[in-house]
């Protein structure tokens, strides 16, 4: 009789380790690691060619990584769009492209730096009701003038209930490559993926007048898990 495999040390074993311990990546992600590969094969001979397209295909591998989330199940709640560092907590007039009343409303900006993960998730759940792109500047995300000098794409969702949270990607002093995977009409929910921005960026929050914010500037977050208000 066939003996079944250890699953405490066999093979099986150590492949759960990996799956659980390694991220995977983002499709975006691929040409740029499959790049860096071909570079290190080609010039295997070459030690300074191999290590460097290694390196860059393992540096790669760590900026476009998609780790697994699971946001909060209580209702009401605004999650953080991206992992980062909250840089910017006030209020703030919209995007003007959005065509939205010229009122203030609540905003949390996050920063990303080269370490963190690029994907960006959706803060609320609910309906897609804009997607809008607009060139700009590649000024450093870290500055107040990023989110109305830079390059931007704001997505509107209205959640079940009525209220509407707009989640801004903002392109950064390197960060010059916007994607956004969803459009007007889809359905999405809290903490899903809809986009990344390429090497440093910024994401901005705008919340429905009354939220109440629930973290504060130096803060760290993570996509799809920090709560960072609650909507009236």
């Amino acid at each position: 009789m066939a003996r079944r495999p250890d699953l405490k040390t066999g093979p099986a074993r150590l492949a759960a380790l990996i799956r659980t311990s390694v991220p995977p990546m983002h499709p975006a992600g691929l040409p740029f690691v499959g790049a860096s590969l071909a570079v290190a094969l080609v010039g295997r001979r070459n030690r300074f060619v191999r290590r460097a397209g290694l390196t860059s295909a393992a540096a790669n591998a760590a900026f476009f990584r998609h780790p697994p989330r699971t946001p909060p199940t209580r209702p009401g709640v605004v999650v953080a769009p991206a992992d980062g560092l909250i840089c910017l907590v006030g209020e703030e007039v919209p995007p003007s492209e959005l065509g939205l009343p010229a009122e203030p409303l609540p905003r949390i900006s996050i920063f990303l730096s080269l370490l963190d993960a690029h994907v960006q998730r959706a803060p609320v759940g609910g309906e897609v009701v804009t997607v809008l792109h607009r060139p700009g500047l590649f000024v450093s995300a870290e500055l107040e003038a990023a989110s109305a000098d830079n390059e931007r794409n704001s997505v509107v969702i209205r959640t079940p209930e009525g209220k509407q949270v707009i989640a801004v990607q903002i392109a950064g002093l390197l960060a010059r490559r916007i994607v956004c995977n969803v459009s007007p009409g889809e359905s999405i929910g809290i903490g899903d993926t809809y986009g990344l921005i390429r090497y440093g960026s910024r994401l901005d929050t705008y919340l429905p007048a009354g939220s109440r914010v629930l973290v504060s500037v130096g803060q760290r977050t993570l996509a799809g898990e920090t709560v960072l208000a609650e909507l009236p």
